[in-house]
């Protein structure tokens, strides 16, 4: 991979939230600055006062160009450090600018006490900076990538530079990394190079292998794999021990050992099963996710959930097994069929409605637009099950309001015999439990409508099918693995509003369905 570069003016925290940010993906950090110092065993004032401005661009195009040695880091440049053409290409080249912009107000307030440690902004810092902020309004402007630093803490802002990157560390259960990739699968060599695992096997499914696994299959050959791929039988119907089964054997037969790596190539129900199997072949192999539907992207591939149905209910059997790597390519959604994009915008959906308003206003535009705006999409989702699977990893507390919609949903979609798709049954599950959560007076009047009318807009159903049995619906959501059996009752994730959710616990599951 390659570097990553934080910009912008004086004052607007690349270093303390560049700092920050490394430390979350456990990268080093770089502050171009200090390393000027160093070389030229002066400070940057000394350099200013005593050698003039342009000998400071000179040490500092020569300082950036010295990071082509470094390995993957987070750089901090000064405040004007791309205004040179070359030092521009340079780091466009070989990284990703990040522009940190604030407003003067806030500039002003964290460069109080610095002025003087600032050359260019020496005597009135109102009147240097704004005259400096005009001077490169345009430069400033110009690149694409931005984050408004105004009015967030440096937490804050370390953790919208991951959103806007698409990069995450999580180590609450075991540390493994979660990236989102431009481009397509020609990367995955490199990746499980870098992490150094050996000897991988592809696991996939029969309609994501005739678009997908050869082009996995040939991006490991480049980069000196052997790989092997095993394809299963698809759909929600074939998550079993069967399944299983099969590739606990097909892992035999491929020679695979505890040194080797599973490829889970598919989506939520291979990241399952072959999750799964990776977590129980010779007591645990490493795998790693990719993921290629947007379902999975956004929730199945985070969090080390793995496992099977069985017949009485989704997922009753599973075990907690993180992966080495989760990739997610959003181009691979290309070759996505429409009721599986919609169906996989239900979990979206549910990010916004727990923990991200802004990312619910964003679905209120439309499928058009989704379509249009994929990768932001699923950074932004991503975002959202990454901050509470790291805060609670074992579901003992505040990763259950990740359940929102999902008893009713689940429920729905056995008694369907997954004849409605997950996402659909979940879509109905939110709709019905936003329902239920204003009938009891913890949500506003409008907060159903609200659910179901965005639910409705990107063409999910929000109604229990009329002909399914209410009773059976009642039995499986009994059955569930939410319920607490020392209380008879089921642990519910209600929406009191737009991004804030609370956990309930109800014994009355008829009056849910009312």
């Amino acid at each position: 991979m390659s570097h990553i570069f934080l910009y912008g003016p004086p004052g607007a925290g690349k270093s303390t939230v560049g700092r920050k940010f490394a430390r979350n993906l456990g990268l080093p950090f770089i502050d171009l600055d200090r390393v000027i110092e160093i070389n030229a065993g002066m400070s940057i004032p000394q350099i200013m006062a005593q050698r003039g401005e342009p000998v400071f661009r000179d040490l500092e195009s020569a300082a950036l160009k010295d990071t082509l040695n470094e390995r993957e880091s987070v750089i901090a440049l000064g405040g004007g450090a791309l205004l040179r053409g070359d030092n521009r290409s340079f780091a466009e080249g070989n990284g990703t600018v990040v522009l940190l912009m604030a407003g003067l107000t806030t500039l002003l307030e964290r460069m109080h006490f610095q002025s003087g440690q600032r050359p260019l902004l020496a005597g009135d810092l109102r009147e240097k900076l704004s005259s400096l902020l005009a001077e490169r309004e345009e430069h400033y402007r110009s690149f694409p990538l931005l984050i408004h630093a105004d009015g967030k803490t440096t937490e804050q802002n370390a953790f919208q530079v991951q959103i806007a990157l698409g990069r995450h560390r999580l180590s609450a259960m075991g540390e493994y990394d979660a990236v989102v990739q431009g481009g397509g699968l020609e990367t995955l060599g490199e990746m499980l190079n870098s992490r150094g695992l050996h000897h991988p096997v592809i696991v996939t499914d029969e309609n994501v292998s005739k678009f997908h696994a050869e082009k996995a299959e040939a991006s490991l050959r480049s980069s000196g794999f052997e790989p092997k791929i095993m394809t299963i039988p698809a759909g929600e119907a074939n998550k079993n021990l069967e399944t299983v089964s099969q590739l606990w054997h097909g892992f035999l037969q491929a020679g695979l050992d505890r040194k080797s790596t599973v490829i889970a190539l598919g989506g939520g129900v291979v990241g399952d099963l072959a999750g799964f199997a990776a977590s129980t072949y010779m007591r645990g192999i490493a795998w790693v996710c990719v993921p290629t539907t947007l379902l999975s992207m956004v929730d199945a591939s985070l969090g080390g959930k793995t496992g099977f149905d069985l017949p009485e209910g989704k997922n009753l059997i599973g075990s907690f097994y993180p992966p080495k790597l989760v990739l997610a390519y959003p181009r691979l959604l290309g070759t996505l069929p429409e009721v599986e994009l919609i169906s996989g915008m239900a979990e979206v959906v549910k990010h916004g409605i727990i923990s991200d308003p802004e990312l619910f206003n964003l679905c209120l535009r439309g499928l058009d637009w989704v379509r249009n705006h994929l990768e932001e999409v699923v950074k932004r989702a991503m975002a959202v099950k990454i901050k509470v699977i790291e805060a609670d990893p074992f579901e003992k507390g505040i990763r259950a309001t990740l359940n929102f919609g999902h008893t009713v949903g689940h429920a729905v979609e056995l008694v369907s015999k997954f004849s409605l798709r997950h996402g659909e049954a979940v879509a109905i599950g939110m709709a019905v439990e936003a329902g239920y959560s204003a009938r009891i007076g913890l949500a506003g009047s409008g907060l159903r409508d609200a659910v179901a009318g965005s639910l409705e807009g990107l063409g999910l159903p929000v109604r229990i099918p009329k002909d399914m049995p209410r009773m059976d619906i009642l039995r499986a959501m009994r059955v569930d693995k939410k319920k607490d059996a020392d209380v008879n009752a089921v642990r519910f994730a209600l929406p009191v509003e737009i991004g804030q959710v609370e956990l309930l616990d109800v014994t009355d599951l008829e009056s849910v369905l009312e």
